[in-house]
């Protein structure tokens, strides 16, 4: 599968303050912009949050497999930097990383007690891989189980993972942290390594063409 160029304005980085961005900050947007992102994932600028940085930027994920009616949505996401020239006590840096993921996965992973230890070495493989300086990680994974009854459509049993973390980058190679974050969602939504293409029902390899 080849991997597209991640699309969107570098607009989408909001500021509070009446200053000029400064240049670690743009720096590390840019280099959000060039990154190259798998065709399962579509990433996107949304609005900023205003009131936790003097500087932000925000991007939207979302993780689907089909096209048209047939398109699933397997998996959402935020992706959120947050910049403070000033420096942040508790994040013991200027600059914060923050994620947030929903995916549907396995129902019997609800039952396995190693799972959220799991899911979270998802995210510190992933930044240790890409080569992203990043110290202060901390977060949260939950899990949901649901059924369904009566006349509700969709599945009857569903588990949800939702995954929720934030680590300061210690450079303006943002890429690399962003890379991390879309490969801890692609591994929640339960896609194959990128290159790595699944056999179809009949044993023959499924290029997703």
């Amino acid at each position: 599968m080849e991997p597209r160029k991640l699309a969107g304005p570098r607009e989408g980085a909001g500021a509070r303050a009446a200053t000029d961005p400064p240049d670690d900050f743009v720096a590390g947007v840019a280099a959000l912009t060039a990154l190259r992102v798998r065709p399962e994932i579509v990433v996107e600028p949304i609005p900023a949050p205003q009131r936790l940085a003097p500087f932000a930027h925000a991007l939207g994920v979302r993780v689907t497999e089909g096209e048209g009616d047939d398109e699933v949505e397997l998996a959402v996401g935020r992706f959120i930097v947050l910049h403070d020239p000033a420096g942040h006590e508790a994040w013991h840096g200027t600059t914060r990383c923050v994620g947030y993921l929903s995916a549907s996965t396995d129902e019997h992973m609800v039952d396995d007690a190693m799972f959220s230890e799991v899911a979270w070495s998802w995210l510190t493989e992933a930044l240790s891989g890409s080569g992203a300086a990043a110290h202060a990680l901390g977060g949260t994974v939950t899990r949901t189980a649901s059924t369904r009854f009566g006349d509700l459509a969709g599945p009857e049993h569903t588990v949800d993972v939702e995954i929720r973390a934030s680590w300061t980058a210690a450079d303006t190679a943002l890429d690399r942290h962003l890379d991390a974050w879309l490969e801890v969602i692609g591994t929640a939504a339960g896609l194959p390594p990128p290159g790595v293409s699944l056999l179809g029902p009949s044993g023959s390899v499924d290029d997703g063409n």
